[in-house]
Formats: C-alpha cells, structure tokens, sequence
C-alpha cells in the first residue's frame, strides 16, 4: 500500500541518521517555513486498523502499514494531542491519520475513518509468542537469574550485580520512532548523567538495555549504538543472549514482542517497559510504557541501592 508524503521534500534529517538501515526523507509540514525546526520534522500520511483507544492517557493503539523509508508495518501506540479526535473512531475502524515526527517526540493527528471493511494490514500473530513457562514478577519478588553476552563479547549474568541497584530498560536499535526504544535510550542517558554528576549519590548502581532482536543486535551494533549516547562500560551495559532468554525476562516484566509480518525482518511491534531492581535482588519498582520520568527513575535507583 503507497503513502502520500505531505509537504515539500526539503533535505535529509539526524532522526534515521541514528537508525541502521533507516533512509532518510524529510519533509516539512505544510504551511511551514523553511526554519531550522522545520527541518528536523518529518509528516507521513499512514492508513491502518484502530485496536485499541485510551483517551485518558491520549493515545491510540494502531496496527498499521508499511511507512516506506521509515517503518515497517506493526502495532503499536500513538500520542494524540487533541483526545476528541478519537471520539470519532472505533475499535476495527481503517483509518487513514497524520503521523509528525521530530528529533525527540511524534505524534498523530487528523484522524479519519475510511472504510467499514476492515483490511489486512499486516500478517499479524494469532497470539504471542510463549517461548517457555514464566510466571510474571511483582514488586517484592526476587529476579531469576539470567544469562547474556554485554557489548563487549563478554558473558554477562544478572547475578554479577547483586550488591547494585540495577535499572533495566528493553529496546531494538533499528527502532525509529523518537517516543519508543530512541526514548528509553535518551532517558536512561539523562539518567546516567543525573547520578554522575550527583556527588551524594551512592556508587553501587548500574544500567542495563536488553535488546530484543538479538538476530540483528549483535554486540558490535550493540556498541556501535552505545556510542550515541553516554558510554561507560563501567556502569551501563547493552546486552544480547538467546531468544528463549530475552522472551521469557520480558514477558515477566509485561513488555510483549512479535514481528507483524514474518516477510520484513525490521519491525518488531512491543510495549515498553523499565524496571528497577534493588540491591538484595529484589524488584523495586516497574515503569510501564514511555510515560515515566528521569528524575523518577533515578529516585527508585538511590532508594534501590540501599545507602
């Protein structure tokens, strides 16, 4: 299915600039004057299924079509700014909507039903993968052990960081969309920075980002994406392992993965989720989607390290 590129083609962006494998095409909106700004957004015009609406946390969950030069087809949740927008939609409706994306935020708008016949958007999933029997972790509950490889090429168990406040947060490096894994990436090195540069802050914490497309995230792309953000091996670590592993740590935390068409290799749909594990082991606390901030998650990390 084709996408209508609205506004004037006008240069190439940072944005895909930062994702392997991601071309560039930028555009202006329309209407926009040439600015500095205006360079750094991108609009596509996107068709695809609603599946779920949350006007309380002003969002849509969209399963939608291949975006050409950016993202492949998958499902996933869009910020809305305007919630009476989707007053007008609902679950099943295809739709046809405006996607803005910038250096830091996106968002979609001008939301409009097309069809009562609802198509095939992507060869989605009967349900999701279970790859072994996982029971989920609260609050409270001490964290199984597992085993991966860092960035390095070094085995890597989450055993090693007992005695550590440990903040885990999951992404795939080819993902481009700024308020998904770029945003957990961006967070926790704003996260990184706050407690360096804290001299009260205790020492025994660390990060950690599991990737979940170790096919393709090895751990020299690993590194390679580490270097655009804060990278101290010391005290924050990217990690690959096998699938059966990296599925069932997810799937304890909530976080959900799959790939909507088996044909593109690229896009994965997922939730998000950020964890904080504390000194004895034990999980702290669980931030749910994108929506958290850094200052409280380096709150949760000096309360986990105990001191």
């Amino acid at each position: 299915m084709s996408i209508q590129r609205i506004g004037i083609l006008v240069a190439t962006i940072w944005l895909c600039a930062a994702i392997t494998g991601c071309e560039k095409n930028a555009t202006t909106a329309p209407g926009a004057s040439g600015s500095s700004a205006a360079l750094t957004q991108q609009v596509f015009s996107v068709k695809g299924v609603v599946k779920a609406l949350n006007p309380a946390g002003k969002q849509i969950t969209m399963e939608h079509e291949k975006i050409p030069n950016y993202m492949d087809a998958m499902t996933m949740d869009f910020d809305v700014r305007n919630t009476n927008e989707l007053k007008e939609v609902q679950v099943g409706d295809y739709v046809s909507f405006r996607m803005t994306v910038t250096e830091k935020d996106a968002w979609i708008d001008q939301i409009t039903r097309l069809a009562t016949a609802t198509p095939v958007v992507a060869n989605a999933p009967d349900h999701f993968r279970r790859v072994r029997e996982v029971d989920p972790l609260k609050v409270g509950d001490p964290l199984p052990e597992y085993h991966f490889t860092n960035e390095t090429g070094q085995a890597v168990s989450l055993s090693d960081f007992k005695g550590q406040a440990v903040a885990v947060t999951f992404l795939f490096t080819r993902c481009p969309y700024p308020t998904f894994c770029p945003r957990m990436a961006s967070n926790f090195n704003e996260a990184y920075k706050k407690l360096k540069a804290n001299p009260n802050t205790p020492t025994n914490w660390h990060l950690l980002t599991i990737t979940f497309d170790p096919q393709f995230d090895t751990p020299a792309v690993l590194k390679s994406y580490a270097k655009r953000y804060t990278y101290d091996s010391a005290k924050w670590n990217y990690l690959t392992g096998e699938l059966i592993d990296i599925t069932a740590i997810t799937e304890q935390f909530g976080l959900l993965f799959w790939r909507p068409d088996p044909k593109q290799v690229t896009g994965i749909s997922h939730n998000l989720r950020t964890v904080v594990i504390n000194a004895d082991g034990k999980v702290q606390k669980v931030f749910e989607q994108n929506s958290w901030k850094v200052d409280d998650l380096v709150a949760e990390i000096i309360k986990g390290a105990g001191q």
